[in-house]
């Protein structure tokens, strides 16, 4: 990337060019051997990057930085609010323990392509361990800590993992997390269990028991002769990363190295505009994508110091946690999801917590992760007085979609956008025939392909699905499963999954616009609008509404004001009648609420609890909350 270039001017080349644009981007990156096929076909048919270039992206995370002059600047930061920890590691520190592990894995038989599955807490052997696996070419797999056995059984039995790297616990909050029994679970439930297990014993607060397969992390790494970075071909798989499938066996997305690692680069660069030497946060995990891309392998790229967080936005101990992180360790660039901001602004709606800390540090704030409502931006804008940034991006892309690119320009924020396509992204909404909708009118969001460099090349070990799941749908394109429309500015409005889009009375709506206009009311904490179903009308939206604390009108009050709201904005076609108040909504670990699990309990429909389920006991609370529900249709089956 030049930095003279506008935006228009840089996405135009990727789209005209795409070959001879990323090659360009290609050169920024310390090749063993610089690619010269650029864009060509596997024997699939399936288009590749960099197919004849060689690299190691362990190398490019850590080593190059080592030769190069950042031996001794602090690489990672690892702060632990709930052991009350902060540690910083250098590149050359990093160097040191992620040779030695290598080493040890090879030792204990891992060689290039074999799988080695990650299931760790946020701690720092959590990273050393994927950069391990990618220095010697072995394939790594992190499942998110946590993860019941039976979907960690899962994801062994098709990654077929050689050795697996896990701890004796992990910590939510307050409490403990026994990872070691989840596993020996586990490997009893597989048909594939690895041949070694390798604990990081944490401490002895948490005793766990030992079988023939244990071997200790600490006496593994210091018994180890270090390993050296190998030649990886461009096309060689860096990791696999299972997402949920619509059939419930999880989808391996694959992500190779070479088109991974150089528009991470670019992507520092271009939409974070974030610089070597300066420091990174994103508040996410490891087990998700955006903890692989921009906790660990960006960063780490650009020669960044990238922040590993083990705690909460709050509770660990309040909403104040984000912004002594920031402060603290003097983070320039900042990316959480909107469901953490709206977890802080409502134990701190005034922003007294933030108010304590001097954020003078911080340059920009994105987020991702879930759509952003206006009232929750515009919230983060007047706190932080910064630009804050909404985009959007997949598991399967690895890489933003959408932004406001502000390594090149910042352009206007507008709400309820994720921005425009990023560099590379053909970005097309089509309706049911494949044709493009014209500006304002809601359809399906797909890529043209070729997809740009880092997104998925296929699933792992299941081609056809690959192509059923994303190709099929319209031919030429990528399909997301996503819904939107496109402004006249040529703005991205995301509004959810295509199953999240109901039909009233024969009209299409958007729940999450819905959502939107309910969230911006002043009494609302957080909400969410479903879908389900009425003899009527086929289907009407409920909302579902945590109020805040600090402000409590009249149950009565706040639900006439609010179907007055969406009547006002949508129209009475949206049939917005009912409102129930909750305590609180279900979610993931990660901070998603759980929509689908939602409608299918008011729909009466029998449900599995979802494996991410943060604490399966508030479905039991929203199942009592929907009786209350005259359209409901409730049922007590539940699997």
């Amino acid at each position: 990337m030049k930095p003279h270039h506008t935006y228009e001017e840089l996405y135009n080349q990727s789209i005209s060019n795409p070959a001879e644009f990323w090659k360009q981007q290609a050169g920024s990156l310390a090749w063993f051997k610089h690619p010269n096929n650029i864009l060509s076909k596997d024997e699939n048919g399936l288009d590749r990057w960099f197919a004849d270039g060689q690299l190691n992206t362990s190398y490019l995370a850590i080593d190059y930085h080592v030769e190069n002059g950042r031996k001794d600047q602090v690489a990672l930061i690892y702060d632990s609010p709930v052991t009350n920890t902060v540690e910083r590691f250098t590149y050359g520190q990093m160097q040191e323990q992620v040779a030695k592990l290598a080493g040890g894995l090879t030792e204990l038989g891992v060689t290039k392509g074999d799988r080695v599955i990650i299931y760790m807490p946020m701690i720092p052997e959590a990273v050393f361990s994927m950069l391990a696996c990618a220095r010697i070419g072995a394939v790594h797999s992190v499942v998110f800590g946590g993860f019941a056995a039976h979907e960690l059984a899962i994801r062994m039995d098709d990654a077929k993992p050689k050795v697996l790297i896990t701890a004796n616990y992990g910590i939510e909050i307050d409490r403990y997390i026994h990872y070691k029994p989840i596993v020996d679970e586990a490997i009893g439930l597989s048909a594939h269990p690895p041949t070694q297990v390798v604990v990081l014993n944490r401490g002895e607060a948490v005793p766990f028991e030992t079988h023939e397969r244990d071997c200790d992390y600490r006496k593994l790494v210091h018994s180890a002769t270090p390993a050296p970075c190998v030649a990886l071909n461009a096309t060689d798989p860096l990791y696999i990363l299972y997402t949920s499938g619509t059939t419930g066996k999880p989808k391996g997305i694959v992500r190779d190295n070479g088109g991974h690692a150089v528009v991470l680069k670019f992507s520092m660069d271009a939409i974070y505009g974030c610089q070597p030497g300066e420091t990174f946060w994103a508040a996410s995990d490891v087990g998700w994508v955006v903890g692989h891309s921009y906790i660990v392998y960006a960063p780490l790229i650009q020669g960044c110091t990238t922040v590993l967080f083990e705690g909460k936005p709050i509770k660990t101990p309040d909403a104040s946690t984000f912004w002594r992180v920031i402060s603290e360790h003097q983070v320039n660039v900042m990316f959480t999801a909107p469901t953490a901001i709206r977890a802080i602004r409502k134990e701190d709606p005034s922003g007294a917590f933030l108010k304590k800390h001097d954020l003078g540090c911080l340059r920009t704030q994105f987020l991702a992760g879930e759509r952003c409502d206006a009232a929750t931006l515009h919230w983060l804008e007047e706190q932080l007085n910064v630009p804050v940034i909404d985009h959007w991006w997949q598991t399967e892309s690895g890489w933003p979609m959408l932004a406001n690119m502000v390594g090149t320009e910042l352009l206007p924020v507008k709400a309820g956008s994720a921005g425009k396509p990023v560099c590379g992204y053909d970005i097309q909404v089509l309706d049911e025939e494949g044709q493009p909708c014209a500006a304002g009118e809601e359809g399906y969001v797909a890529v043209k392909l070729p997809l740009p460099p880092g997104c998925l090349p296929t699933l792992y070990n299941d081609t056809p699905r690959f192509r059923e799941s994303y190709l099929s749908k319209f031919p030429g394109y990528y399909f997301s499963g996503d819904g939107g429309y496109r402004d006249d500015e040529g703005y991205v409005f995301i509004t959810g999954r295509v199953d999240d889009v109901i039909n009233v009375a024969g009209h299409r709506l958007s729940t999450a616009e819905m959502e939107e206009i309910v969230a911006a009311h002043p009494a609302v904490a957080e909400c969410a609008v479903i879908g389900i179903q009425n003899e009527l009308k086929g289907q009407v939206p409920l909302a579902i509404v945590v109020s805040r604390p600090d402000i409590e009108p009249s149950k009565d009050q706040l639900e006439a004001q609010i179907i007055s709201s969406v009547r006002e904005q949508i129209g009475a076609v949206a049939a917005l009648k009912n409102v129930a108040i909750a305590k609180r909504l279900p979610k993931t670990r990660s901070g998603k609420t759980l929509r689908k699990t939602i409608r299918m309990i008011a729909d009466g429909r029998d449900y599995t609890i979802p494996s991410t389920i943060d604490d399966p006991a508030i479905l039991d609370e929203i199942t009592d909350l929907l009786k209350t529900v005259k359209v409901c249709k409730l049922s007590t089956a539940a699997a």
